[in-house]
């Protein structure tokens, strides 16, 4: 709807998991509602008659045409309700496929973005521009267990892991003013204490 200048728009915010949720309560209520019609038919659609007269045979004839006009209309309301159900749910799922198709090609112009961004200032500096350093490498040799620099801009460090001899590797660091280095798995170990103590002068 316009007003003024500026197009209002109104936000739809669907979540299939709660559709699907409303329409099993929905059905539940359904199935409530039919089995208490059902209960209601017979008393309501033949009601005897009270005594052996015409006027009470009348009586009991109309009551029993409103039971009957009642359990059709029930009937009706059944079935649209049935219907309504089945459509909440078509839409739900409907929903969730639409929004399954949508996720995948996002990321996939978001990591295709990035990586050109990205691509020139790895080149030259060896550590991106805009991302996470990479965590290190556990088992490997202790360059492979340091964690991965941040990005220049903004980015956080990867994490240091364990080498194969069980030093822990150093945390990726980072440039930027946005970010933070990623944390030591353990101090490296700079010095060992030797096998045998010094005996004296």
């Amino acid at each position: 709807m316009l007003s003024g200048r500026w197009i209002d728009m109104s936000f739809v915010i669907a979540v299939p998991e709660m559709m699907t949720s409303v329409a099993t309560d929905l059905a539940n209520i359904g199935s409530t509602l039919n089995a208490a019609n059902a209960v209601a038919a017979a008393p309501t659609t033949g009601i005897l008659v009270a005594a052996e007269d015409e006027v009470s045979a009348a009586i009991a004839s109309l009551f029993s045409g409103h039971g009957q006009q009642f359990q059709a209309l029930s009937a009706q309301a059944a079935a649209f309700h049935a219907e309504f159900v089945r459509q909440l749910n078509g839409a739900g799922s409907a929903y969730a496929a639409v929004e399954a198709g949508n996720a995948s090609p996002l990321q996939t112009v978001e990591q295709s973005l990035l990586n050109a961004v990205n691509a020139p200032t790895e080149s030259l500096l060896g550590r991106p521009l805009i991302g996470n350093g990479a965590n290190g490498v556990a088992g490997g040799t202790l360059a492979q267990a340091n964690g991965g620099a941040g990005g220049i801009l903004f980015g956080n460090g990867g994490a240091g892991a364990t080498d194969a001899a069980g030093q822990g590797g150093a945390g990726g660091g980072v440039v930027g003013a946005a970010g933070v280095g990623g944390d030591e798995l353990a101090p490296r170990r700079a010095a060992r204490l030797p096998h045998r103590l010094p005996t004296g002068p």
